[in-house]
């Protein structure tokens, strides 16, 4: 069959014949971003072939999008995913193959047949707990799970679409102007706390499938995606008509709080308890003669015509129609993992923080050691070096090891508690701030409580050597002796909205900044910490975060306002006022970013790295790494370190920009589990230590990171 041709207003004037290797037989379907064919291999395989509009491949921003679609989607299998069967996101048209798989979407089977049978609901919830699990285990969140996005095949669902590559109209955004995913959908921090999105955020989205599929409508229900917006974040779900046996785990999967939400492998056991057979097999629900093709408009692209099939033979939950959906399958994959560091509201301790100041542990005769789970639970602990000591903290503990042998010097315990932030030495004390806004003040040699103090609700903080920084909504920065939390001044900012709270280095100088709403300019205020005396306040073109400051200059990533993704790197010249703006090579999905030397570097989603010199103007390298989801970097000079999902701890070399060595991973008893944020290491002369998801935290030597 020959490729059809558009027609009509807008239409591409010509579709190309083949993709790669692949024939385009039949068009499938087509959306926003593409069209997506029936496509036939050499041997005669059919595989669902997406091909990007020629307007966006002439985009370098979408093309470098689509890039990281690519390399994420080949790390995710499973028997509810589609695979993909080759790509190159390089032609001049760029498309992706995945296996064809023949279905409706669950769009598709709602709107002509109904809600689904409470037998077919559980086995749809089994099957889409195993496909978060598959996906979650490689470090990837889908962000846009919705019911367009998951095709109803024989043997089972399958997630399609994670839809990273959106036109910059195509959906809701933040504040800040970042796309965030399909609102009846979304999660409550993806409205909050976008940056801060994890796995959990899948969960929330498949109790939501969860309740259309039973029903016919979503948990939260409006013709306004900004009345769903609110219900999302501060209404309870509306879950009449939901079976059941299933109502109080599908509630548990829409907890306004991440951390209250079951994992895929929570929800696997829980369904067996619900049903004692988990079968997938026939899952295709009975269709209705004389059912009409119609697009579900929520994907770019696969709903597709039905076409003529010979009877089948009535099985139970079986199609029985007379015809079949062929559904193609486009499994774009987004991978959400590398967020920044999550930061207390307003803090924006986040992109570039360097670690703080510490005595320094000869490397001398060092040969490396990795401590026991300290804390007893799974979750990588977060560390920072001082007073002697390596002081770190996990779910529902603080502790301090011995730097040079790994041993614990102290522990504590406090029940319940899930730390905000990283762990911070200021004022020659151990600060610390839980999730219910309470602050703890801690002996670095002993673990003894010296302080406490609670904080409203309302208010962003950040520890800068003696001084306690907090922030509030109107745009005012307060500054409060940290032993005491006396109040020692106030600075009002003139943009009246609460600011991000940025210091490096000596942190002689603190940075305030408030993006404009249209993010196309970033007012920057530099203040001395300890008085509130303003240094300067220069308004910059561009949406823009501070990443690190060093002699005299500062430096930020420069985002794009539709997307989020970092787009450039900006140097700014105190004295005199001078801006130098580099581009990346491409863009950069949740870049974090550290400063060495005036050499930038930054990590973004997908494991691509790169380095920028702004005192030269032009990036030196770019580096795929093999991690997926990787924490904040940190530089000694020689080589740039990171730590990826699984427990590896990765060594970069600063000079040439290629992979010096990497530790074996550490995943644990809980491989499910995957956290917002991943723990920076922490560098000291000689050595790096990091925390690993098995709960352990261990030592390398520099020396020699091939040897690890």
């Amino acid at each position: 069959m020959a490729p059809r041709h558009s027609t009509g207003a807008g239409a591409e004037a010509e579709l190309p014949e083949y993709a790669g290797h692949y024939r385009l037989e039949s068009r499938l379907g087509s959306g926003g971003m593409g069209v997506v064919h029936l496509a036939r291999g050499a041997s005669g395989m059919r595989v669902a072939v997406k091909v990007v509009h020629a307007e966006f491949a002439r985009d370098p921003e979408f093309r470098g999008r689509f890039r990281q679609e690519v390399a994420a989607a080949r790390q995710v299998s499973g028997a509810f995913t589609a695979p993909v069967v080759d790509a190159d996101p390089e032609a001049a048209r760029p498309w992706m193959a995945t296996l064809f798989i023949p279905g409706p979407t669950l769009s598709q089977e709602v709107k002509r047949n109904g809600p689904l049978e409470p037998a077919q609901v559980r086995r749809l919830m089994a099957g889409l707990a195993e496909a978060l699990r598959d996906i979650h285990r490689v470090g990837v969140v889908h962000r846009d799970l919705k019911p367009g996005n998951v095709l109803l095949a024989e043997d089972g669902p399958k997630v399609i679409d994670f839809g990273i590559s959106r036109p910059k109209d195509s959906e809701l955004r933040t504040e800040t102007g970042k796309l965030i995913g399909t609102p009846p959908f979304m999660a409550p921090e993806q409205f909050r706390r976008p940056r801060e999105v994890g796995p959990a955020a899948d969960v929330f989205a498949l109790g939501s499938v969860i309740v259309h599929a039973a029903t016919g409508r979503g948990p939260f229900d409006s013709d306004s995606p900004y009345v769903v917006a609110y219900q999302v974040v501060h209404d309870e779900p509306e879950l009449a008509g939901v079976p059941e046996s299933l109502a109080p785990l599908v509630r548990r999967c829409l907890a306004k709080e991440p951390e209250d939400r079951p994992t895929p492998d929570e929800l696997m056991l829980a369904l067996r308890s619900v049903a004692a057979s988990y079968d997938t097999q026939a899952f295709i629900p009975a269709q209705r003669d004389g059912a009409e093709a119609d697009g579900d408009g929520d994907g770019d692209g696969s709903a597709v015509p039905e076409e003529q099939a010979g009877p089948v033979a009535p099985k139970p939950l079986r199609w029985r129609g007379r015809r079949a959906v062929l559904a193609a399958t486009a499994s774009v994959l987004a991978v959400g993992g590398v967020v920044a560091s999550v930061q207390w509201a307003g803090s924006g301790a986040g992109r570039g923080a360097r670690p703080q100041a510490a005595p320094a542990v000869t490397a001398a005769g060092f040969d490396g050691w990795r401590s026991k789970p300290v804390a007893g639970v799974p979750g990588a602990p977060r560390c920072v070096l001082g007073a002697g000591r390596l002081l770190c903290t996990a779910s529902g503990a603080v502790f301090a090891l011995d730097p040079g042998k790994g041993s614990v010097v102290w522990r504590r315990t406090f029940a319940g508690a899930r730390w905000s932030d990283p762990p911070v030495l200021a004022g020659g004390l151990l600060r610390l701030r839980d999730q219910n806004a309470r602050l703890l003040a801690l002996d670095p040699g002993t673990g003894r409580t010296r302080g406490e103090r609670a904080l409203s609700g309302d208010t962003g903080t950040r520890f800068v050597e003696d001084t306690l920084l907090t922030t509030r909504a109107d745009g005012v920065v307060m500054g409060a002796d940290s032993g005491s939390g006396k109040e020692k001044w106030r600075l009002p900012l003139p943009d009246g909205t609460r600011p991000r709270i940025d210091a490096f280095g000596s942190a002689s100088v603190a940075y305030a900044t408030v993006t404009s709403a249209d993010g196309r300019s970033t007012r920057v205020t530099a203040f001395d910490p300890g008085s509130g005396a303003v240094r300067w306040s220069e308004r910059m073109p561009g949406m823009l975060e501070p990443v690190g400051a060093e002699g005299g200059f500062v430096y930020f990533l420069d985002d794009d306002p539709a997307y989020g993704d970092a787009r450039a790197v900006v140097r700014y010249a105190v004295r005199p006022s001078v801006t130098r703006r580099v581009p990346l090579l491409g863009p950069r999905a949740d870049a974090q970013a550290t400063v060495r030397d005036g050499v930038v570097y930054l990590l973004a989603d997908g494991g691509g790295m790169d380095a920028v010199d702004p005192g030269a103007g032009k990036p030196l390298w770019h580096l795929e790494t093999t991690v997926t989801r990787g924490s904040a970097p940190v530089a000694d000079g020689r080589r740039v370190y990171f730590s990826a999902a699984d427990g590896r701890l990765l060594a970069v070399d600063a000079r040439r920009g290629t992979l010096a060595g990497q530790t074996r991973p550490r995943l644990g008893a809980r491989a499910d589990r995957l956290t917002a944020g991943l723990p920076q290491p922490v560098a000291a002369p000689g050595h790096v230590y990091a925390g690993a998801p098995d709960g352990s935290v261990f030592a390398v030597d520099t020396g020699d990171p091939a040897a690890w």
